[in-house]
């Protein structure tokens, strides 16, 4: 197996100081792959020099992701404390006292003492079961309320107090919706994870993160191509296409995908790529290592975002919602379109 020296890897810093590779990798692929792929492409992936993994409990797979980066360590001689392990509370734990019982579970599924990272996957307590279609529709579900997202967070810094987790973090998280929880915060953030690749650049929201020391954390880097069909429109733009990205790989003699992730980084996002192929997540790493973008192919990229979302979530929608559009706040306010409560 190729190994990429985790100190030839830049970092990001934290607003705490702390510092994370610049590319991890995800471990969505409940749709496509077994618990035991995932699992075993995990510890492929750190005994090939990667450092950060970005778990949840939403993806069903942390068991085995957790059997897996045992025996890394184990094998790889890998000490814990190099290791970046990062997880998300799914929507049905938001309630009082539960977002602690999420974080235990997840610690005995990842067979860890603590995580690095830990996020609230979304900021609303909408729940949809895995695979269900995109017409979905949970009655129950409501648009973002502050107090009640709020009381969610406090158990959050206190997972931060109790030493169980160090480092917290948002997740599909608007500008507006931050600017309404920021002032409340007794520990604030540290990263916001959201979709973002060259496609979809929310330009807006990154310079805002920027300002207040919020690491974006990028999914769906490559546009996802392939994502869920309830995810899926007629008009989505795909990213592995569009012209600029495919001529500058063809300069670089390489696949369009290590573009994205070398424009991500050059730009100052953190991308988290996820493959099973050895040969794929091997070269996601090590293409942050060597070839960088010029500033002209770097600007390139900057200039062809369509502002066009490929992850609507519209699963997530509330009774009297118009449509997907009402869970992004648009308008630069918090949406409560339609809702009744």
């Amino acid at each position: 197996m190729t190994f990429i020296d985790p100190k030839l890897v830049p970092k990001f810093k934290l607003s705490s100081g702390a510092e994370v590779p610049v590319v991890g990798m995800g471990t969505f692929g409940n749709d496509r792959f077994t618990p035991e792929q995932v699992g075993a492409a995990v510890k492929g992936a750190a005994l090939a020099g990667y450092r950060f993994f970005d778990c949840a409990a939403a993806y069903q797979n942390e068991p085995d992701i957790g059997e897996a980066l045992a025996s890394a360590m184990a094998e790889g001689g890998i000490p814990r404390e190099e290791l970046f392990i990062s997880s998300k509370v799914w929507n049905d734990m938001h309630g009082r006292g539960d977002v602690l019982i999420a974080c235990a579970k997840t610690l005995k599924d990842l067979r860890l003492d603590y995580l690095d990272g830990y996020m609230v996957h979304w900021p609303f307590p909408n729940y949809h079961p895995p695979g269900c279609a995109r017409d979905y529709r949970n009655p129950n579900s409501h648009p973002f309320l502050l107090d009640e997202f709020m009381e969610t967070w406090r158990q959050m810094e206190r997972l931060v107090e109790l030493g169980l987790v160090k480092h917290i973090g948002v997740s599909n998280m608007t500008e507006a919706k931050l600017r309404a929880m920021l002032p409340l915060c007794r520990i604030r953030p540290e990263f916001n994870e959201v979709e973002l690749h060259p496609g979809f650049q929310q330009p807006e929201l990154f310079d805002f993160c920027q300002r207040e020391g919020i690491l974006m954390i990028g999914f769906c880097p490559l546009g996802s191509p392939t994502r869920p069909a309830r995810d899926k429109l007629p008009d989505d733009v795909n990213v592995m296409e569009m012209p600029e990205v495919v001529e500058i790989a063809r300069a670089h003699g390489v696949h369009p995908a290590l573009i994205c992730i070398k424009w991500a980084v050059r730009r100052g996002h953190m991308p988290i790529p996820f493959s099973i192929y050895e040969n794929e997540y091997v070269s996601n790493l090590r293409c942050v290592t060597e070839d960088p973008l010029t500033d002209a192919e770097f600007e390139t990229l900057t200039r062809i975002d369509t502002g066009r979302r490929i992850i609507k979530a519209q699963n997530f929608l509330w009774p009297g919602a118009a449509g997907w559009e009402n869970l992004w706040d648009l308008n630069g306010e918090i949406d409560c379109t339609g809702w009744k409560g």
